[in-house]
This record gives C-alpha cells, sequence and structure tokens, in this order.
C-alpha cells in the first residue's frame, strides 16, 4: 500500500492536534525542574587548598556559593538546592562506625556545620551529598 502525501499529511494533522491537548494533575508540581548548584559541574575534585584556595572543595567554598546564591538573586528566582557531589571525604572510612567521613583539613567543623549554615542562616537550600 502505497501512503500519499494526503495521507501523511493527515498523520501529521492528527499529531500536531494532539500536542494541545495535555492531561495532568494541577496540583504545583513540577512548575519549574529542580533549581541548585551542584559543585560537580563547576569543581571536579579540587582538593589542592593550598594551590587553589578559591576553588578547592571545603567547607569555606561551599558557605561563600550559598553567601552568593543569596546574594546574586538565585534564592529569589527559585534556586533551593546546594549539592556536595564528591570529594568531600577522607579516603578511609571511620573505623568505628565504618561510615564516610567529611575531610577534616578542608571541613574542619564537619558536615553538620557546613549544612547549618546554608539551611538556618540562608534559610534556604536543601542539602545534599552524593
Amino acid at each position: 500500500m502505497e501512503v500519499t502525501i494526503e495521507r501523511k499529511m493527515l498523520w501529521l494533522f492528527v499529531f500536531l492536534c494532539g500536542l494541545t491537548y495535555a492531561s495532568a494533575l494541577d496540583n504545583g508540581l513540577a512548575l519549574t525542574p529542580p533549581m541548585g548548584f551542584m559543585s560537580w559541574e563547576r569543581y571536579r575534585c579540587i582538593t589542592d587548598c593550598e594551590k587553589r584556595p578559591e576553588e578547592c572543595i571545603s567547607e569555606k567554598l561551599f558557605r561563600n556559593i550559598a553567601d552568593a546564591m543569596v546574594e546574586e538573586g538565585y534564592k529569589d528566582a527559585g534556586y533551593e538546592y546546594v549539592i556536595i557531589d564528591d570529594c568531600w571525604l577522607e579516603k578511609e572510612r571511620d573505623n568505628k562506625t565504618g561510615r564516610l567521613v567529611p575531610d577534616k583539613k578542608r571541613f574542619p567543623n564537619g558536615m553538620k556545620a557546613v549544612a547549618d549554615y546554608t539551611n538556618q542562616n540562608k534559610e534556604i537550600f536543601k542539602f545534599k551529598f552524593n
């Protein structure tokens, strides 16, 4: 059976008409994509704080990022996440618990202090560690 140009146009018309209608809940979810900052996209695994102090994955860096996101209007624009993706931890797990622990030199006050700073002092962010 040969597909004519008329038949192709009919299917295109049906397809395009279907695009104008969408069935979804009107519950306010997913009106915008998840909005936030992920360290891996910018800093990858920079851990040398002596050679690259402004780019080193550290407590100082994430405090500065939280401050900048507020000061530069990202919070008001809907940004709500700060994600520390990788390279925040010691090379060895805690001997007693077996848990991952933050690098003691780069995160001297621990991850809770960083999360508390971004969550309480800035009242903006959900803090996530990958």
